[in-house]
């Protein structure tokens, strides 16, 4: 009997060998392309600029086939990464068999595998984005015996000729329908071909921005995953960046990820819901509210936010989006479903009763359990994210949270059930510490905290000072004073991060 989460799974993949990706061997991936005239296999491997990059192999045999899934394929890391010297640059890219999906736009029947990086000797590439997160992962795991799942909100906007039918409201297009949300039809195609690449999504819906100038109609966008393990969960975010950008390019419009593209007008982000998980349950939730382990992990977000940014906020447009008053965060706090906040504990279905059963008198059967559901909310990243990197930062924040001594009380201090941008709270929000507002100042404080976060052996040295260097680069330090008012510059700037990452 076919399990039910296998007959439901989307991904061809997962259906036709009836078992869960985490299961696939190479011989099974060889039996899919053999049963399904599968012509040609893409390897997809991580940047160091956060992109995929593509290696293509026509299928000419068996054997063939066969020693490309076992052995991988050589690439010139010092043209992939700017940390690896051109003298000494070759590395081993190896497919992870579990991240195999069919290729939605090819003509070609083509079988996709993202893969990791190793060394000449044949080990993990230390600085690899998928290795970094891998070790974050497994220093929270042998530190607390926590294991860490994730998943994004990932927000875009559709850029498009301009429509005179339906005009959508300035601001106002929040979960707004068709024909008023334009471009629903693109994003229902592109969840529907991430959930067969393997994407774990809860919902999609437009989002509160729509701009309009004579020529063009910017849509706001959202896709939010469920949580995974966090690994997948980085892999997915991926993955679904690159089929929106293929969607885009497939309806002739421009599909941008970038932070922010006219000042006075709603940014997108890249919000990263967390849980903990001991033995399978959610470890974030004691009873009926947060646990002291959720409150610990909080306090390690709050305590290393500002080099997070390093991470998950690293164009100078991120900190145009980073402004009072437009949902972004700008000091580092925590608060329950309260959107002015760093981090977020949104609602969790914890002590609701049966909603069902009042908004169905009819129905019979006992409600489904959802009080595994509570996440912690982390703010601030975009689109430009490294997204390997800002998932392996979040998981060294939570095992440093959990380490502290002082974390509980660092909580409690930065714990505000107000709205920080209201002028009465005025007086609340002068008080918080600060988050940065330049890339030069997130790479100050990465290296001030490079300690925590080189600790384990997870991030390497030279992966902390080459992202450092880059942030500084672009000596955007009075980047608010340099443009203030100067509407050209700042679109010189959009247009030059309009898909960076």
């Amino acid at each position: 009997m076919v399990n039910d989460s296998i007959a439901l799974n989307p991904n061809p993949v997962t259906q036709h060998l009836g078992k869960p990706p985490e299961e696939f061997t190479k011989k099974d991936l060889i039996k899919f392309i053999e049963d399904n005239n599968i012509k040609a296999v893409n390897f997809r491997h991580l940047g160091g600029d956060g992109r995929l990059k593509t290696l293509n192999f026509v299928i000419s045999s068996k054997p063939q086939l066969d020693r490309v899934l076992s052995a991988g394929e050589r690439v010139d890391g010092s043209s992939l990464f700017s940390y690896i010297d051109s003298a000494s640059s070759d590395l081993y890219i190896v497919p992870r068999y579990k991240t195999a999906f069919v290729n939605p736009f090819s003509t070609t029947p083509t079988l996709e595998l993202l893969c990791s990086y190793y060394t000449k000797d044949g080990t993990p590439l230390p600085s690899s984005p998928e290795n970094i997160l891998k070790k974050a992962n497994q220093s929270l795991l042998k530190s607390t015996g926590l294991t860490f799942q994730a998943m994004g909100e990932l927000e875009y906007y559709v850029i498009a000729n301009k429509q005179n039918q339906y005009p959508a409201t300035t601001q106002k297009g929040y979960q707004e329908s068709a024909p008023f949300c334009k471009w629903e039809t693109l994003r229902y195609e592109a969840m529907q071909a991430i959930a067969k690449a393997g994407g774990r999504i809860k919902y999609g819906h437009s989002e509160v921005g729509h701009i309009f100038n004579e020529d063009h109609e910017m849509e706001q966008n959202e896709i939010e995953f469920l949580p995974v393990p966090v690994e997948d969960a980085a892999d997915q975010l991926v993955i679904a960046k690159w089929i929106l950008r293929m969607m885009g390019h497939k309806h002739g419009v421009v599909v941008t990820f970038a932070p922010k593209i006219l000042v006075g007008h709603a940014g997108s982000g890249l919000h990263v819901h967390t849980k903990l998980m001991n033995n399978g349950k959610n470890a974030l939730i004691n009873g009926g509210g947060l646990s002291e382990t959720a409150r610990k992990a909080i306090a390690g977000y709050l305590r290393l936010a500002p080099s997070l940014t390093a991470l998950g906020n690293t164009v100078p447009l991120s900190f145009l989006r980073l402004v009072p008053h437009q949902e972004s965060p700008t000091n580092i706090c925590w608060g329950d479903r309260n959107r002015s906040v760093l981090v977020r504990v949104p609602l969790g279905w914890l002590n609701v009763g049966n909603m069902a059963k009042d908004a169905n008198p009819q129905e019979t059967d006992e409600p489904t359990a959802f009080s595994d559901s509570q996440t912690v909310e982390f703010r601030c990243p975009d689109g430009s994210a490294n997204i390997h990197l800002l998932m392996a930062g979040l998981a060294v924040a939570a095992r440093h949270g959990l380490e502290m001594e002082n974390a509980l009380e660092l909580a409690k201090k930065l714990y505000v059930d107000v709205n920080i941008f209201a002028d009465e709270n005025n007086q609340i929000q002068q008080a918080l510490p600060q988050l940065p507002s330049s890339c030069w100042d997130s790479a100050e404080c990465l290296i001030k905290d490079r300690q925590i976060y080189e600790k384990d052996n997870v991030f390497p040295p030279t992966v902390i000072d080459g992202l450092a260097k880059i942030l500084k680069s672009y000596n955007d330090n009075d980047l608010s004073q340099r443009f203030y008012g100067k509407n050209d510059e700042i679109q010189k700037l959009v247009d030059r991060y309009l898909h960076f990452a």
